[in-house]
């Protein structure tokens, strides 16, 4: 286990968080992200020329009786682009024969509305009833959040700053989507690799803006609140305190936030970040902590695909807390990194046990996995200095 010292704050901070905004041919709307400061005083957006079709129809929820849960139907997404060679990606600049998502001819993070968005478009207050056969619109909203211009690179090919100005808009988005209505709960995250599932190459992530509470969010909130009214304590304050005790599962603690391989962790890689002070979201964060988090986060990414000799695929969720839930204050912001890879050439596929029960059966012991992490990061800081 390592303990390092938080990065100093070197900049500004609102001046990071503060985009500049645009509209898109259909109306959606795209944030440039900067990382200097100084750079959005002289940047005008260009204008999106391209043709494009009406915005579809927000998606339709349905609900399943058995388990409460919200299902939500969105064709529109079947026709989305999927794993398109390189020079007929989206998400690139525009070059002068060729336009896409982004006008600009260079950036370094942007945020967009989703052309085929799961939710929204449009956010408004329902009253969801639990009758058999109601259906109500997934209202909401998708966002995808593309880390840099250059198609090759993957997040842990950032900079350290590039890194930080992606935490700095999760931050941003987190605090304004949270206040839209009907909005419940925030979900940034990254799908990495084509086991995972992605359609893009290039390197982002996206961010939901839910219509209600996730089944994972509720759970975690009644395991809380059961804690709390056991104990009088919050749960992920005592995991975190065990975590640290044990010593065995922590890959890395810092000033501001602990690494660990959560004691039952249910994938070949799971790991856990969780700041070492309470607080409920990204929005939240300081500005030491989230310069502290972005160098962590890198050095997990970097960790995670130095494991092995090809990259990792992985999932990686920031779980926030709801936006306005009873009892939401007993969550705290946290980051699950999960990868189904057991080994180099070998996939943990969820069957019949996992998928159709929930019921996980493990193949590696979370000691292991720690142990690897600790040396996979102890190498690259070895050849870092």
């Amino acid at each position: 286990m390592s303990t390092m010292n938080s990065p100093t704050e070197t900049t500004d901070t609102e001046a990071l968080r503060r985009p500049v905004r645009t509209r898109m041919a259909d109306g959606r709307e795209l944030l440039y992200f900067f990382d200097h400061p100084d750079q959005h005083e002289d940047f005008v957006p260009p204008a999106d020329l391209r043709e494009l079709p009406e915005r579809p129809a927000a998606a339709r929820l349905r609900r399943d009786p058995l388990t409460g849960e919200w299902v939500s139907f969105a064709a529109h997404r079947q026709g989305r682009t999927h794993l398109p060679p390189a020079d007929e990606c989206p998400l690139c600049a525009s070059a002068p024969d060729r336009s896409t998502e982004v006008a600009a001819a260079q950036y370094d993070v942007v945020v967009f509305e989703n052309r085929f968005p799961s939710f929204g478009p449009g956010q408004h207050e329902h009253d969801r009833s639990d009758a058999l056969g109601a259906t109500y619109p997934a209202e909401g909203r998708c966002e995808v959040i593309a880390f840099g211009a250059d198609h090759e690179d993957s997040f842990g090919d950032l900079g350290p700053q590039r890194a930080r100005t992606v935490v700095e808009a999760w931050a941003q988005r987190t605090a304004e989507l949270s206040a839209l209505p009907g909005v419940e709960q925030v979900f940034a995250f990254e799908n990495r690799g084509a086991q995972i599932g992605v359609t893009l190459h290039h390197p982002h992530g996206q961010i939901y803006s839910y219509p209600y509470v996730t089944p994972r969010t509720l759970t975690q909130l009644e395991q809380a609140q059961r804690h709390r009214a056991k104990t009088g304590r919050n749960l992920m304050q005592d995991v975190l305190d065990f975590e640290v005790g044990e010593g065995t599962r922590v890959v890395e603690r810092t000033e501001h936030f602990t690494v660990f391989v959560p004691f039952a962790a249910r994938m070949p890689i799971e790991v856990h970040v969780v700041p070492n002070r309470h607080v409920a979201d990204l929005a939240g964060l300081t500005g030491e902590e989230r310069a502290d988090l972005a160098e962590v986060y890198l050095r997990l990414i970097r960790g995670v695909d130095a494991l092995y000799l090809t990259p990792t695929p992985y999932i990686a969720a920031w779980f926030q807390a709801p936006v306005r839930h009873p009892g939401a204050e007993e969550l705290r912001l946290h980051l699950q990194l999960t990868s189904p890879r057991r080994a180099e050439d070998k996939l943990k596929y969820l069957a019949g046990s996992e998928a159709a029960m929930g019921a996980f059966i493990a193949d590696v012991t979370p000691e292991t996995t720690a142990e690897r992490l600790r040396v996979a990061l102890g190498t690259l800081n070895g050849a870092t200095s």
